[in-house]
C-alpha cells in the first residue's frame, strides 16, 4: 500500500514539473509568420523585379500606338519608358483596353497606367497621381483665311462643326454659335477648309498632331483656354512611394529638357505645361 501511495506521489510530481516546462511559454527565437512582417513598398518591388509594369492602350495614336514596324510608340510611351530607365528599371507595357485598365490596375496586374489619364476629383478619391507630364486645353479653330475671328467671343452667330453631345459643343453653344453636328475632328476639319462652317473647338492634342501630319492643311489655331487638363501617371491608393519616384523623374526630365524634346517630336511644341 505504501509503494502504491508512494508511485502515485512520483507521477504526480513528474507531471507537474512537465506542465511547468511547456504552459504558455514560446520560445525567444520564435520566427513571426509572414503576414505579420513589414510590407514591401510598390517602389521597393518595382526595384527588386528591376521591371516597372505600364497599363496602357496600345490603339490611342499619338500617345501610345503600333508603328508600321508593329513597334508600341507613343508620346506616354516615350515619357514612362524615359522614367523607368532613371529609375533603373525596365518598362514592361501590357495593352488592355480602356475600360479594363482601371480594373487592372485596381487587380494589381500593373504598377501604373500611362495613357493620358486626366487628373479628376472622382479619379483622386480612388487613385494616386503623379505630377502632370501634359495639358490638354481647349482650341479655337478657323481656316487661315479668317481674319475676323481671334477669341471664343467672336463665334457668336458663327456656325462650329462639332459634336453633338461633346463638351466643346457645349462651349461653342455657351459663345453663341449655331452648331452644325460633325462625326468627328476630321470632318469638321473639311467643313472648315471648305468654309462650309466658320470654326471648330477641339483639344490642342488632336489639333497639334493633325498639323503635325498635315501640315498644309488650311487651318489655324486662334485661341486657346487659359486653364488645362492635366495628365498623370496613375496608381493604386497606397503607392505614393512609387508616385513620388516617378514625379521626381518628370521633375528631372522637365529640368534637363527631356520632356520638351519628347513633346516637340510628337507635337511641334511643349505640351508638359
Amino acid at each position: 500500500m505504501k509503494k502504491l501511495i508512494f508511485s502515485a506521489l512520483i507521477s504526480t510530481v513528474l507531471l507537474g514539473i512537465a506542465g511547468c516546462g511547456t504552459s504558455g511559454s514560446q520560445p525567444n527565437n520564435t520566427t513571426p509568420p509572414a503576414d505579420q512582417a513589414a510590407a514591401q513598398s510598390l517602389l521597393e518591388k518595382v526595384k527588386a523585379d528591376k521591371k516597372l509594369v505600364i497599363g496602357t492602350e496600345g490603339t490611342y495614336s499619338p500617345f501610345t500606338f503600333h508603328d508600321q514596324s508593329g513597334a508600341l510608340t507613343g508620346y506616354d510611351v516615350d515619357v514612362a519608358s524615359e522614367v523607368a530607365k532613371r529609375l533603373g528599371v525596365e518598362p514592361v507595357f501590357q495593352e488592355t483596353q480602356w475600360d479594363a485598365m482601371f480594373a487592372g490596375l485596381d487587380s494589381k496586374r500593373f504598377d501604373v497606367v500611362a495613357n493620358q489619364v486626366g487628373v479628376r476629383p472622382d479619379r483622386q478619391e480612388k487613385y494616386d497621381f503623379s505630377k502632370p507630364y501634359s495639358f490638354s486645353y481647349s482650341v479655337l479653330v478657323t481656316n487661315k483665311s479668317n481674319t475676323t475671328v481671334k477669341d471664343f467671343k467672336d463665334i457668336k452667330g458663327l456656325k462650329a462643326g462639332q459634336s453633338m453631345t461633346s463638351n466643346y459643343a457645349d462651349i461653342a453653344r455657351s459663345n453663341g454659335a449655331e452648331i452644325v453636328a460633325v462625326e468627328g475632328f476630321n470632318q469638321a476639319i473639311d467643313l472648315i477648309a471648305s468654309n462650309r462652317v466658320d470654326v471648330s473647338l477641339n483639344d490642342n492634342l488632336t489639333v497639334l498632331d493633325y498639323l503635325k501630319q498635315k501640315p498644309d492643311a488650311p487651318i489655324k489655331i486662334v485661341a486657346k483656354s487659359e486653364e488645362g487638363q492635366p495628365t498623370a501617371f496613375m496608381f493604386r491608393k497606397g503607392s505614393t512611394d512609387l508616385a513620388d519616384a516617378m514625379s521626381k523623374a518628370l521633375d528631372e526630365m522637365q529640368q534637363d529638357g527631356t520632356l520638351k524634346k519628347i513633346s516637340e517630336k510628337w507635337f511641334g511644341e511643349d505640351i508638359s505645361k
